[in-house]
């Protein structure tokens, strides 16, 4: 009797390896990314490739987003917006893309049921890139007023403009 349960589980154990997707059994569906700003404190907010906002806080910190969007093959875009007062905004898309376990785990355990069933449809098969974001926000030139000072040549300067120059001394 103990024979036959060790071969009904061997049996079990290989079925259960060749019907699932080795990005399955290595992956998982959804990946960290970690989010930082020099300086710290930058208002963070990630909208995905449909135009959903799905995240809003402050660096630094870290996100857990999913690799997928849950239709066969299709992998997800976020758009990571950086913004503090006095810096630059700073926009940074993160994409998926096919991972190795999905190629090489399938042609070893997967097969065609792993590459164009199992994984396809669970979002295994991909990794987000950048893996993390650390960004130096650059400093505005100009006052949060909106106000600034630009110095240029007269040439540059249109005519309708040069009526309102005060001269300098």
């Amino acid at each position: 009797m103990k024979k036959s349960h060790g071969k009904y589980s061997l049996v079990s154990i290989i079925l259960a390896s060749l019907l699932a997707g080795c990005a399955t059994i290595i992956g998982s569906p959804q990946q960290l990314l970690p989010i930082n700003s020099e300086p710290a404190g930058a208002k963070i907010s990630i909208v995905d490739e449909k135009g959903t906002t799905i995240f809003e806080g402050t660096t630094p910190t870290t996100v857990n987003l999913a690799k997928s969007d849950g239709s066969y093959f299709g992998g997800k875009e976020y758009t990571v917006k950086l913004e503090k007062d006095g810096f630059t905004s700073q926009d940074i898309v993160v994409n998926s893309h096919v991972n190795g376990w999905y190629i090489g785990g399938n042609l070893l355990f997967g097969g065609l049921i792993g590459w164009l069933i199992v994984d396809p449809l669970n979002g295994d098969m991909y990794t987000l890139s950048p893996k993390a974001i650390n960004e130096s926000m650059n400093s505005n030139a100009t006052s949060s007023s909106g106000d600034s000072l630009s110095i240029v040549s007269l040439e540059q300067v249109p005519a309708d403009l040069q009526e309102k120059m005060q001269s300098v001394k």
